[in-house]
């Protein structure tokens, strides 16, 4: 027995027993009327799954018109439920009539048990089916606002800051390709989300991509998903994240680290707004407002023949240079105020503030790490913090200032972290040609690279 609830309207007494009986078995609730001017007396009909309408109720009329008008009322209180006309005159085209204003099926006097069951049935489970897609459809709706919920925000208001932030407002209502340049830590996902906070897709999803995390060898499962047996561990069909991504906004960051072979199977996708699945030969379009980003200099790894120039020209429709923070006058303090009242609640230290002499300190370094570095070194300082009042021997500079060769390393951490800086250095940012250069793993080098930033 299904647990559903159906309702049949007909002004035949032996027709509403006969399918009374006959429908008992099969439905939890069958409620019966004989008169349609009863449907306001049975409260919300959301709470019905199905409904058996007939299509005459005056004596002597058997046009439809009485059904079609109960249709269409039935449908302006309940637009989802299935509802299936009765009649004992056969016509199309009144069938069809039927249907244009949202019948699900149509049946006719007198019925074959079996036909007919089997008919309610399926539009029992086109009711349950719309239901799910309703669910479904909500719950993404959901999913997509908690998602695109700004856990961070931009703050400061400098020149050079306000001048990325015009451009950001102007470009945001295009579907143009963007590409976000500037050095580590200054925020260039923050400038991405903005993007797409002020455009049309708002309120579709927001997919970051951190392609320095992505092994060559998944790749193209990531990026563009795989089907079940594709590869050893492909139990199942997996949508990649340029599927995951359609209709919103994809965020390719680190975009310089990829190789030559990779690089052409993105600018495949781009080009063509399609992928294809590991395992698949089917073609699927996708429908995304591009933004990457990156710390490298791309014209020049162009120059050096290690990236693609028709894909920097793909992506590449508008550039937007992100400032570091020792550029941005002001925001320094700005900032500082704004992670210390952050991190004062955090830890339960509402009283905590920052003395002249130490925003003196702040101001004067060069934050090399950037707004990244700002704000680890004011929670360090607010979790050491003894007194009411940060002095500068609260923050410890030194500790995440650059490490020059005058000065030598002074661990070992600090020479690992040295070698790595100057094989960047040497090839332009290339986390594959310094990985090389160093004997490791691109994958390796990218750890320690997450590891020196934490």
């Amino acid at each position: 027995m299904q647990d559903g609830k159906i309702l049949v309207i007909d002004d035949n007494k032996s027709v509403l027993s006969a399918l009374e009986i006959l429908l008992q078995f099969e439905f939890k609730t069958v409620n019966t009327i004989s008169n349609p001017n009863q449907i306001s007396s049975l409260g919300d009909l959301n709470t019905f799954d199905l409904v058996l309408l007939d299509m005459n109720f005056s004596a002597g009329v058997n046009t439809g018109n009485e059904g079609l008008f109960w249709l269409r009322e039935i449908k302006k209180k309940a637009p989802l439920i299935s509802v299936i006309m009765m009649t004992a005159y056969g016509a199309v085209d009144l069938a069809v009539q039927a249907l244009k204003e949202g019948a699900t099926d149509f049946i006719l006097k007198p019925w074959n048990n079996e036909k007919l069951l089997a008919t309610i049935k399926s539009a029992y489970l086109l009711r349950k089916s719309q239901d799910e897609v309703k669910k479904l459809k909500q719950k993404e709706s959901h999913l997509k606002q908690v998602i695109n919920q700004d856990t961070n925000y931009i703050i400061g208001n400098s020149k050079a800051l306000n001048a990325v932030l015009n451009l950001v407002r102007k470009v945001a209502k295009t579907d143009v390709n963007v590409l976000i340049t500037g050095e580590n830590g200054t925020g260039k996902e923050l400038i991405a989300r903005e993007l797409h906070r002020l455009s049309s897709r708002q309120n579709e999803v927001f997919i970051g991509v951190d392609m320095g995390s992505i092994s060559e060898t998944l790749f193209e499962s990531e990026l563009f998903g795989h089907t079940k047996g594709a590869f050893t561990d492909a139990k199942e069909d997996r949508a990649g994240k340029f599927e995951a991504a359609n209709k919103g906004s994809l965020f390719l960051d680190e975009i310089g680290n990829l190789s030559l072979q990779t690089q052409a199977k993105l600018l495949s996708a781009i080009q063509n707004r399609t992928v294809v699945r590991v395992g698949s030969n089917k073609t699927i379009p996708v429908d995304i407002r591009l933004i990457c980003a990156t710390n490298c200099n791309l014209d020049q790894m162009v120059n050096d023949g290690i990236f693609r120039e028709d894909l920097l020209y793909r992506i590449n429709t508008i550039h937007i240079e992100v400032p570091p923070l020792r550029e941005r006058e002001n925001d320094i303090i700005v900032l500082a105020d704004f992670y210390l009242k952050k991190f004062a609640s955090k830890y339960n230290k509402p009283s905590l503030r920052i003395n002249h002499t130490a925003e003196e300190k702040l101001m004067s370094y060069q934050w090399p790490g950037n707004v990244r570095e700002l704000q680890h070194t004011i929670e360090r300082a607010v979790i050491l913090s003894e007194g009411n009042v940060l002095k500068p021997t609260d923050f410890l500079l030194s500790k995440n200032a650059e490490i020059s060769l005058e000065t030598g390393p002074e661990t070992l951490d600090d020479m690992e972290r040295l070698m790595i800086n100057k094989a960047l250095d040497q090839h332009n940012g290339n986390y594959s040609a310094a990985a090389n250069q160093l004997g490791v793993s691109r994958q390796t080098l990218y750890n320690k690279i997450k590891k020196f930033e934490n």
